[in-house]
């Protein structure tokens, strides 16, 4: 089967789309009709190498290079054919994609941790995690896909693992957001964080990730929220999605939390900038307070490996930091809980959709991104 799907075929190339042939659904794998597909930052930390791995790495996935790859992670879809074997989808199932598969055997999903299933040390790259081999071809040339989903294509080829299925009278646009980054941010804030009702939460970088983390914080009963962002238009948008304090930077929230909390801090401290580097790390321990949680939530990049922490004080106020991956909680269990939150009116999501682009506009939709007038761009597809 032929079909259009946006490729980076190097470095700092520009997203474009191209025709790939796509092979049949082998056993456990099921073709998906794309409805939308959410615009996160993660595939542009591919594009830029921000997630590129050395060449050792690279080959315990079978390849030489993390390119040419389809981008896209976040997305929602209807299932148009299934392989042998399938057990959990059917023609005509409605499911939202999940960038960390679950087979539902390893240690951590038996143990109800499904975030950290073994198949995620499959997703940065290579062939189907079905059996090793490839789908995607791009000129007789084998194709990677961003976690192995590839959203930004119209149809998709995907281990049945990698989907979650969802009510079919559920909104697939809401659905392709909150399939990713509303769901990473919203468990940073009430899962990782643990943040618990009369609390202070900081939440630095207010995009698509942090506007989830604003709204878990908020329907976890935190008290004040206050949103950090460079950006004026993202700092009123949080505040009309439960923060009532905002701030330009660090450097501000950490002059105005003394006031708001009688000099104790934040309770919890959750970081979704653009990236993650290690030198934010001390600024917002000091905008913790005495026991208080710092979340890691942004993409650092790969070779990030210095940071900047004062261990006296980190270990003298019992602090706590925390790296988290899909805000530490199931997909299977949490996309489906937010999209009911979303339909009681609980949870915003059509308010953080600043723009919609057709799959010719993606390199456009990213462009806006990194001047700073988006907060989630979405894909559109002709379904």
């Amino acid at each position: 089967m032929k079909i259009r799907a946006v490729v980076c075929t190097g470095l700092n190339e520009p997203w474009k789309v191209e025709e790939l042939d796509v092979d049949e659904p082998h056993a456990h794998e099921v073709r998906v009709q794309m409805a939308y597909a959410g615009m996160c930052h993660s595939d542009e930390h591919l594009r830029n190498g921000d997630i590129s791995a050395p060449a050792e790495v690279l080959e315990m996935f079978g390849v030489k290079s993390l390119f040419p790859a389809v981008g896209g992670h976040e997305g929602a879809g209807i299932v148009v054919e299934v392989g042998p074997d399938v057990d959990s989808l059917a023609v005509g199932d409605h499911v939202a994609a999940s960038f960390i598969p679950s087979c539902g055997r390893c240690f951590w999903c038996a143990s109800g941790r499904q975030h950290l299933c073994d198949l995620g040390m499959s997703t940065l790259a290579g062939p189907m995690i079905s059996d090793g081999t490839w789908r995607h071809h791009l000129n007789g040339q084998n194709v990677n896909r961003m976690t192995q989903l590839g959203t930004f294509s119209e149809f998709m080829v995907v281990n049945e693992a990698s989907l979650v299925k969802i009510d079919p009278g559920a909104s697939l646009k809401a659905a392709a957001l909150i399939s990713c980054g509303i769901s990473t941010g919203f468990g940073s804030a009430v899962d990782r964080a643990k943040v618990r009702p009369g609390e202070t939460v900081v939440v630095i970088g207010c995009g698509g990730v942090g506007s989830g983390a604003i709204q878990g914080a908020r329907l976890a009963g935190a008290r004040q929220i206050i949103a950090v962002d460079p950006l004026p238009f993202k700092v009123e948008k949080a505040k009309l999605i439960g923060a009532t304090h905002g701030a330009a930077s660090i450097l501000e929230a950490n002059l105005i939390l003394p006031e708001l909390t009688e000099g104790r801090m934040a309770d919890a401290v959750i970081m979704t900038p653009g990236v993650l580097t290690g030198d934010l790390i001390a600024p917002a321990l000091a905008l913790a307070s005495k026991d208080g949680r710092v979340v890691t939530t942004a993409i650092a990049p790969f070779n990030q490996e210095q940071v900047s922490l004062n261990l006296f004080n980190f270990a003298m106020f019992n602090q706590s930091l925390l790296g988290t991956v899909f805000g530490s909680v199931s997909p299977r269990v949490q996309i489906p809980n937010l999209l009911r939150l979303y339909e009681a009116g609980l949870l915003e999501v059509d308010k953080l959709i600043t723009q919609e682009y057709t799959l010719d506009e993606v390199q456009s939709g990213y462009d806006d991104l990194h001047a700073g007038t988006n907060i989630r761009g979405l894909v559109k597809f002709d379904v």
